[in-house]
């Protein structure tokens, strides 16, 4: 599946013509677009799923949702919900209490680790190498289901992150040391290596956690093109407008184990953000952005 587009747009994301803008004395806007997937295939079912740590309450219950080819869902909540857990449950990392995971329609309990890495790549928050790994190198690692165990990457496997990292305009990086690189330079170089795994489904736990406003956008347009290469990615964000720039799903995770799922424009609104966060938030129409922003209220 690595087709990548010759290099990503930055300036692409969540650009409309077809909008009116709403009456600018309402203080909370909701605007109806139509979400279409070119492909309704389901890679990721997760049906009726709960998880609790030995001897603890449940940390989530009753969880389902489904993730299409082409799809990002947004999975939003406030510190401590368990967005993360349900993440590392989804990769395999957690066993689940009760329900069912299927990936390809495969449950994921009969899977090896190496089967479960042919289709589902994962990018934690902060990755960080005891070694010093060159970009190059940290990125050829997502090749790793593809060889036998203790093996070196040959040169075809080079060739592939190669190809990743000038079509992700990465090139400039391959032999700098990932530690040494910026926070925003290595989530990219995560989700380079997360490509070189060549699997179907990206999940991403706060792809834009620590980045300045500039390199959030960069990683969330190059989310974007992804998703229009046929990719299916699943994150997590304490930002719900990122959620409205990618216009696309979303699942809120909720207290006392309730949850929504639904796309982004219809579920986030001015009471869903209240609530959720428990501050003073609005969904108000930009003229000049051509859509739908979530704000705060005055301090």
């Amino acid at each position: 599946m690595i087709e990548l587009s010759n290099m990503f747009s930055y300036n692409n994301l969540n650009k409309r013509t077809d909008v009116d803008a709403p009456n600018s004395e309402n203080k909370q806007v909701i605007v109806n677009f139509s979400t279409e997937h070119a492909d309704v295939t389901t890679v990721l079912s997760v049906q009726n799923i709960s998880y609790a740590y030995t001897g603890e309450k449940s940390v989530f219950s009753d969880i389902s949702f489904k993730l299409h080819k082409g799809e990002v869902l947004c999975i939003l909540g406030a510190n401590g919900i368990g967005k993360s857990t349900l993440l590392n449950c989804i990769c395999g990392h957690n066993t689940i209490s009760q329900g069912r995971i299927e990936l390809d329609g495969k449950n994921i309990a009969s899977m090896s680790v190496k089967e479960r890495a042919l289709h589902i790549a994962y990018v934690p928050q902060i990755t960080h190498f005891a070694c010093a790994y060159s970009v190059r190198d940290c990125v050829v690692m997502g090749r790793a289901p593809y060889m036998s165990t203790l093996a070196q990457p040959k040169a075809e496997q080079y060739r592939i992150v190669d190809e990743i990292l000038e079509r992700m305009s990465l090139r400039h990086l391959a032999h700098k040391t990932y530690n040494a690189l910026s926070g925003g330079e290595q989530q990219q170089a995560q989700i380079a290596r997360a490509l070189a795994q060549d699997t179907k489904i990206l999940v991403l736990d706060e792809p834009t956690n620590h980045l300045d406003f500039g390199n959030q956008i960069k990683i969330l347009d190059m989310i974007n093109e992804l998703r229009k290469q046929g990719y299916c990615i699943l994150l997590t964000t304490h930002n719900p407008d990122h959620a409205l720039l990618l216009d696309d799903q979303v699942f809120v995770m909720l207290e006392d184990h309730k949850s929504l799922h639904a796309p982004a424009r219809d579920v986030i609104t001015q009471s869903l953000l209240q609530k959720l966060y428990h501050t003073q938030a609005y969904v108000v129409f930009s003229q000049e952005a051509q859509r739908c922003a979530c704000i705060s209220g005055a301090l």
